[in-house]
Order: structure tokens, then C-alpha cells, then sequence
């Protein structure tokens, strides 16, 4: 059954989605959030989560501490 499962998953309609993940983090070595990371996604292009990216990152483009990154998702996932 798993394998079934993972068969439909790697199928035609299997492909990669996007998050844009991030926020402020404690120092510029952006290891440590200040609080959970935000997730935003998933999204199916990478031109649609690049938008994402580009608002927040602009919007905090002052803060050196804050910092935003898109993911891509593993389709098998």
C-alpha cells in the first residue's frame, strides 16, 4: 500500500512546490530564529514563490537581521 502511495506521489502529477521561509533572526549568522520561522506556500512555480520572496524581502530590506529564502519541496514528500 505505502508503495502504491509513493508510486502516485512520483506520477505525472508529481512536482516540486516552493516555500518562502524565513524572518528575524537573532545575529547576521541567521541560524537562530527570535521565534518559530515563517512559512509561506506552498507554491507551484517558482516564479510564484520568487513574488513572495521579493515583497517580504523588499518590505525588510533595512533589517539586517531579518532574511527570507525560497525552499524547494521534495515532490515525493
Amino acid at each position: 500500500m505505502q508503495q502504491e502511495r509513493n508510486a502516485e506521489r512520483a506520477g505525472a502529477g508529481a512536482r516540486s512546490r516552493y516555500w518562502v521561509v524565513g524572518g528575524t533572526y537573532t545575529s547576521t549568522e541567521f541560524d537562530q530564529p527570535e521565534e518559530k520561522e515563517e512559512r509561506y506556500g506552498p507554491y507551484d512555480s517558482y516564479a510564484e514563490a520568487f513574488s513572495t520572496w521579493s515583497r517580504l524581502a523588499w518590505k525588510t530590506v533595512d533589517d539586517a537581521h531579518t532574511r527570507y529564502r525560497i525552499v524547494q519541496s521534495d515532490p515525493a514528500s
